[in-house]
């Protein structure tokens, strides 16, 4: 560990017991003093050994002076009277608010407040420590909100009114609040109106559906801003300079849930004040040479395009849509004939099934593919010239598929804690394609259940997955004209044969749909391409459990330290 100074030390009061209070440029400390250690009930919002407690200065929240109102909340009679008994009179106070971890991977903001007998002191410590807030330039100081308040349970205003707007007031944070009136009025603001030069980033309340309306305004903003033709499939696009931050408050926040590892509107609200930074993957889909939509989530082309198609007929039920579409898509059971061909990611560090986990800190979204500033690069444009012109390199599969499945995150969720794929990452330049052949009722339902336990949902002789960096789809066109057709494949689908012992699968002469991101996409031949880190959001990952919240293996090393002039 490189040796830090002290810039403040200080003997001062905290819950009626003198502690020795420590500022480094990375982490704040403090400790009982030897004749003021006694039993304490211990608190597990920070770093503790042996009477010691630190928080890292980047996960402090703001620090103000304290008010005597605030004292009088915060105290009872009974405290102050021992107060007065323990130590001397401390009339001037501050409060340092921080991030605590809780269970789940959830944030809260605690408050820790320093007592003392000097103004000048106490105003020392506020300085100081604003300073080194002040440094910290990845913090976001003015923001753009935009609220979908009929979203979920329509809860998206409140929400932000109650939990999130008085934590950004909390941290001096500005921001412009938009409520949507309409779909994709969120998009189509961004990509005309706004004027994201006084922006330090862009923020959803809602679930899903909002999010993938900020990306695609922004991401098309940025693209016209710098030139880029979005319709040609193979053009490099420009990565967003604004980082997006998510308040969840939808029918599904499975995007925030992947990043975070918690649906909790705090948690997200508190991640975003400290400035995360979270790169991640999107996947551009184009039909020929026009350009339809971006996906960071899921492509889901049969069983998952059918369960939206159906659900979108539903909207009327809310949330629970999803589940009676899903029990009735199952039911009918169909497949879909066509023909995919991918890119695989042979240079790749991982395969979708090694158990490597994307975590905060995460070794292969760190493993970037090559820039243009190196030779490798020039290796790369060659292979890829190569590919263009039919190189082996690209796969190609044809058959009977029931499900197709691009997930560029493991699209974890409450119901689905591992999620589609487990072991996809964030930001790695891939995408994890995932091909659920023909099979019977049964076999499909063996596979669904095992994204609710810890099985793995790829161990079946129907189920393959690949890493791709592309991949293209193409239906086949196909008339029920042999008899060989008509008795394998009923043009009539539907819950025929649910309880006799059949188990073949009901062919559609119509094709599914894609699901992309919760929207249905109007042509089912597409191209797919990987654009690495394209977007960032405000997160960092989902921590591991053993993760420690300080820099320090020990905070009483801070004791060590040499003080400063300051």
């Amino acid at each position: 560990m490189e040796k830090q100074s002290r810039l403040l030390s200080s003997r001062l009061f905290q819950k009626h017991r003198q502690v020795e209070v420590i500022l480094s440029t990375s982490v704040l400390a403090w400790k009982e003093t030897e004749k003021s250690k006694k039993r304490r009930s211990g608190i597990s919002s920070v770093f503790q050994t042996a009477h010691s407690h630190a928080v890292k200065v980047c996960e402090i929240v703001a620090v103000h002076k304290t008010k005597d109102d605030d004292q009088d909340n915060a105290e009872t009679r009974r405290s102050q009277n021992k107060a007065k008994q323990i130590s001397p009179p401390c009339p001037y106070a501050f409060t340092v608010s921080y991030v605590r971890r809780t269970r789940q991977h959830q944030w809260r903001c605690s408050d820790v407040t320093f007592r003392c007998a000097n103004q000048g002191l106490c105003e020392q410590w506020i300085h100081v420590i604003n300073e080194q807030l002040s440094s910290l330039t990845n913090r976001p100081k003015s923001l753009l909100v935009y609220i979908n308040p009929f979203g979920g349970k329509r809860r998206g205003k409140r929400i932000y009114e109650q939990k999130v707007a008085p934590l950004f007031r909390h941290a001096c944070i500005s921001a412009d609040v938009i409520v949507t009136e309409r779909a994709n009025h969120a998009r189509d603001h961004l990509k005309t109106e706004a004027n994201l030069d006084k922006y330090d980033g862009v923020v959803c309340v809602g679930g899903d559906g909002m999010f993938s309306e900020i990306l695609q305004g922004l991401v098309t903003r940025t693209q016209m801003d710098n030139g880029v033709d979005q319709n040609q499939p193979d053009a490099e696009l420009v990565p967003c300079s604004l980082r997006i931050g998510i308040i969840p408050a939808g029918s599904t926040d499975c995007i925030c849930f992947a990043t975070v590892g918690a649906n909790d509107p705090v948690t997200s609200a508190l991640h975003i004040i400290v400035g995360d930074s979270q790169p991640m993957d999107v996947c551009s889909v184009h039909h020929k040479d026009a350009f339809l939509r971006y996906s960071v989530s899921l492509l889901g082309y049969g069983f998952y395009g059918d369960v939206l198609t159906d659900s979108e007929r539903k909207r009327w039920l809310g949330p629970a849509r999803y589940d009676l579409s899903g029990v009735k898509t199952f039911l009918s059971h169909n497949y879909y004939e066509g023909t995919i061909s991918f890119l695989p990611a042979e240079d790749n560090m991982g395969t979708p099934r090694d158990k490597l986990q994307c975590r905060s800190g995460c070794c292969v979204c760190q493993h970037k593919p090559p820039s243009k500033d190196n030779k490798q690069w020039e290796i790369a444009e060659e292979k890829q010239k190569s590919d263009k012109d039919g190189s082996s390199r690209w796969s190609v599969i044809c058959g009977k598929f029931i499900a197709i499945n691009a997930a560029s995150m493991s699209c974890a969720c409450p119901r689905s804690p591992k999620g589609l794929s487990p072991s996809a990452h964030l930001a790695d330049g891939t995408t994890d394609l995932i091909l659920v052949r023909k099979c019977s009722r049964l076999d499909f339902f063996t596979h669904l259940l095992r994204h609710t336990n810890k099985e793995d949902q790829f161990d079946h002789s129907f189920v393959e997955v690949h890493r791709v960096r592309k991949f293209c789809f193409q239906p086949r066109h196909r008339e029920l004209a042999s008899l060989e057709d008509l008795s394998e494949s009923p043009k009539k689908t539907g819950f025929r044969s649910i309880c006799s012992a059949q188990t073949t699968c009901n062919y559609s002469t119509a094709h599914s749909s894609w699901n992309c991101d919760g929207e249905t996409l109007p042509h089912a031949a597409i191209r797919v391409s990987v654009q690495c880190q394209l977007i960032r959001l405000f997160a960092r990952g989902i921590e591991q459990q053993q993760q420690q919240p300080c820099v320090f293996e020990d905070p009483c090393t801070l004791w060590a330290l040499e003080p400063s002039t300051h």
